[in-house]
């Protein structure tokens, strides 16, 4: 890993959030689905992707990933390494679709090491209070199997529970129209809440200033602040609207796979936690669908009907995005440098 810090004067408006806002960035289901909807998918045609981090911006392109992170005295500090992807290593894996679900997987756990270490580079000194690391790791994996946990019991299971309560659970196309559509409120209200914390929103505009780096950069342009400032902060292969897509994808799938086992296996009724099992093995599947139309939205973004269906994608980054600043800017800009 290649490591360089660059000096800068914290300004005391716009420097990093106290120390004790750091906390609020590890709660567990906060951490995985800001995780999700910051990031911007890499595609074959811009051949960069990234997302926010604490107090930085992660960029990845096809052999490197690197990041920029503010530390608490100011300094920048700048590391990039060599991650090829499994879907340049194995054929089978380079398949479409499959190749979705492969590198969503790796992008997530990308950026969970990249939300890990730009904690350790903002906030040293309260990373230096832990205890022993053994368990630490312990803490950790059990904090993020419990988050796990939560988001498949709020946003999966209670849906679902919801509508088979109110007797819909035979009425496959109705049924997933319901559950897709609480999801998404669900989704909106956390999305909400969560904008009114400082440290989120400053998490924010690092989203933001992630996404005008990338438009620079797609554009042909250098990556300067003059340059970047005109760009929109709304992208259309950011990971809000992966999840928009993926919610309107299971609504289409999840129908036809529950109208066929209704129609020839549960005959007398399809248990609550069966119909649950069923869509979390398909999930891969969904993943890796929803990941190449979202590829195919970003090659035609300008071309109806293709600029129409994005829409609600990039309306929902209004609340995931915020203008940022020169030096979030500056961060991002940095970021994307260090593994071109």
């Amino acid at each position: 890993m290649t490591v360089k810090s660059e000096t800068k004067r914290t300004d005391p408006h716009t420097g990093p959030a106290p120390v004790g806002c750091a906390k609020s960035m590890f709660r567990p289901c906060a951490l995985l689905l800001r995780n999700i909807a910051s990031l911007a998918l890499l595609s074959p045609e811009s051949k960069v992707g990234g997302q926010a981090i604490i107090e930085g911006v992660m960029m990845r392109n096809k052999e490197k990933v690197g990041w920029a992170v503010k530390r608490s005295t100011g300094e920048i500090a700048v590391e990039s390494s060599r991650f090829i992807s499994a879907t340049k290593k194995n054929v089978f894996l380079s398949i479409p679709v499959i190749r979705g679900a492969v590198f969503l997987f790796e992008t997530f756990y990308l950026g969970m090491k990249a939300l890990n270490r730009s904690a350790e580079l903002a906030y040293p000194d309260e990373q230096a209070k832990k205890g022993n690391p053994i368990w630490e790791s312990i803490f950790s994996f059990f904090s993020l199997a419990l988050a796990l946990v939560v988001m498949v019991g709020v946003f999966l299971y209670l849906p679902m529970w919801i509508m088979t309560a109110a007797g819909f659970e035979r009425s496959a196309l109705l049924f997933n129209l319901a559950v897709g559509g609480i999801r998404i409120g669900l989704f909106l209200a956390y999305l909400i809440g969560i904008s009114f914390w400082k440290d989120i929103r400053r998490f924010f505009e690092y989203h933001g200033a992630e996404h005008k780096a990338i438009f620079a950069f797609e554009d042909g342009k250098d990556l300067t602040l003059d340059n970047m400032r005109p760009y929109r902060t709304f992208h259309p292969r950011c990971g809000t609207s992966f999840i928009l897509m993926v919610t309107i994808i299971c609504i289409l799938l999840f129908s036809c796979i529950d109208a066929a086992l209704i129609h020839w296996v549960f005959l007398k009724g399809y248990p609550v936690f069966t119909r649950l099992g069923v869509h979390l093995l398909l999930i891969p599947l969904v993943s890796g669908i929803s990941y190449e139309l979202l590829k195919l939205s970003d090659r035609y973004q300008h071309q109806p009907p293709v600029s129409w269906l994005i829409q609600p994608g990039l309306w929902l980054q209004r609340i995931t995005t915020r203008p940022p600043d020169d030096e979030q800017m500056s961060i991002a800009a940095k970021a994307l440098r260090s593994v071109l």
